[in-house]
């Protein structure tokens, strides 16, 4: 279920009316009602842990990442838990790089999910272009390449540990029995993140 926090901006009375208006706005919501088509109905997901698949292909990065340029959604997953723990070390600490915040811990989620489905393998592949740390100008090209040759995704080496494999995936259909694995702790010192460490891990959800 969605957490939401509504700032008091009007009497009590008036707190139904303001979740309607949210709920009018909120792109993953109004994704599965079908009011936008950033994903085809085809591919849309509901089952358990559905809104954490489905929240990159419906809140759009402007910025875009390694494999888009923005214009469409990418769910990133690595083959293991200590890879997706550097990745994420990596852009949390690029983002909030640009937001000046002070020194703060930051709460993640790491969530388990099955993959299934045929994915184009740039595994052990020469492609420095593709693979620049970052510039990710031809990744881009190549992702949007892909994506509009009806391609469902790309595996490929990691960059930020040696050995990693990690997965864009172009389809949420491709994604299945999600849960919720653990939840960590990046510890932001106002200029990197110097710690992480895992805060709990749930082994019956």
């Amino acid at each position: 279920m969605e957490k939401r926090v509504l700032l008091k901006l009007a009497e009590e009375e008036d707190l139904e009316i303001l979740e309607q208006l949210d709920d009018m706005t909120n792109e993953r919501l109004r994704q599965e009602r079908g009011e936008i088509s950033t994903v085809p109905p085809a591919d849309r997901v509901s089952d358990k842990c559905s809104e954490f698949i489905m929240a990159p292909f419906a809140y759009l990065n402007p910025q875009g990442s390694r494999f888009s340029d923005g214009s469409y959604g990418v769910y990133y997953a690595s083959h293991a838990l200590d890879t997706a723990v550097e990745e994420l070390k990596h852009h949390t600490t690029v983002f909030m790089s640009q937001t000046q915040l002070p020194a703060m811990r930051l709460e993640k989620r790491a969530l388990r999910a099955s993959l299934s489905g045929k994915l184009h393998d740039l595994r052990g592949k020469r492609m420095p272009d593709v693979y620049d740390r970052d510039d990710y100008s031809a990744s881009q090209a190549l992702g949007r390449q892909l994506k509009e040759a009806d391609s469902s995704g790309i595996v490929y080496d990691s960059v930020r540990q040696k050995g990693g494999e990690c997965a864009a995936i172009f389809r949420p259909t491709l994604l299945s029995r999600c849960k919720v694995g653990s939840d960590w702790i990046f510890e932001w010192d106002g200029a990197k993140v110097a710690k992480v460490y895992m805060l709990r891990e749930y082994h019956s959800r």
